[in-house]
């Protein structure tokens, strides 16, 4: 094993760290780059992103990653592991950050990643991406961000982006069936919308959705099971393109961490995402 890999495993063994520390020791994935930096999507610091590119021209399709953190924390800057595997496996990657609580509630953190796809449809050729196949892919608040885009069809639409162009949504470890709120980040988040159905994801199961998979690891105590089957049922009976897949022994951190290069052998997520986004985008 790698001294760098031996060094993370002894540091994830002692504490738990904070996340940039994990992306700055992780060994991350050759044949990809970060094209661009901090650019502009909207007004403000946390209306930036990120992009990530396999080291050939292209046209590549496109994930969107969409990071967690109860809607009240995260930084794009944090997640280079997850802009370089993606990349590495032949996908142009962006990475935004959005609003949080408490400067915004639902539904303006939906919006800024709306915004994001936005920039990423009329930008992204410039980086070697193809702006009509594009994935969505989100972990936790991300997740659940990532899936109202695909099935509340009023938010693409209202910021200008051609559904057509997604071709599907992952989501790892997801909150779509929530009600009634029962934690501090879903009441700080949600509780002030005029009515809670439509915060919803599986309120929105429909026929003409983009496919989606949804990933869930069953040593999860963070998102609970119903939200997985909740919308899964949801899709199959709105007959809906929907595939799930539960990973034993594996919780709501591990799910996005061995995206990373050492952690893989946790569970298959990437392997699982990537297989899904190319099939998709085929």
């Amino acid at each position: 094993m790698h001294r760098r890999t031996l060094l993370l495993s002894a540091f994830l063994a002692a504490c738990t760290p904070t996340l940039g520390a994990f992306n700055a020791l992780v060994p991350k994935d050759a044949g990809a780059r970060r094209v661009a930096q901090d650019v502009a999507y909207g007004d403000g610091r946390r209306r930036q992103l990120d992009v990530y590119a396999p080291l050939d021209g292209g046209p590549h399709p496109v994930v969107v990653f969409i990071y967690g953190g109860s809607w009240s924390s995260g930084d794009k800057g944090d997640y280079s592991f997850a802009g370089a595997a993606l990349a590495s496996r032949g996908f142009v990657t962006v990475i935004p950050d959005y609003r949080l609580v408490p400067e915004v509630r639902f539904p303006s953190f939906v919006d800024d990643c709306a915004a994001a796809m936005r920039w990423t449809q009329d930008h992204i050729s410039e980086f070697g991406g193809d702006p009509l196949r594009i994935v969505l892919v989100g972990h936790s608040a991300g997740a659940y961000n990532a899936i109202m885009l695909g099935l509340d069809a009023h938010y693409l639409r209202d910021a200008g982006v051609d559904a057509s162009r997604v071709r599907g949504v992952v989501g790892l470890a997801g909150p779509y069936d929530f009600l009634p709120f029962d934690v501090d980040a879903t009441r700080d988040a949600f509780g002030q919308a005029h009515d809670l159905a439509l915060t919803q994801p599986v309120h929105f199961a429909r026929a003409d959705a983009p496919p989606l998979l949804l990933l869930w690891g069953e040593a999860d105590t963070t998102v609970g099971p119903r939200n997985l089957h909740g919308l899964e049922a949801a899709m199959r009976a709105a007959g809906g393109d929907v595939e799930a897949r539960t990973y034993p022994g594996v919780n709501h951190v591990d799910i996005m961490l061995a995206l990373s290069r050492p952690l893989r052998v946790r569970a298959p997520t990437l392997t699982d995402v990537v297989a899904f986004a190319e099939r998709v985008t085929a």
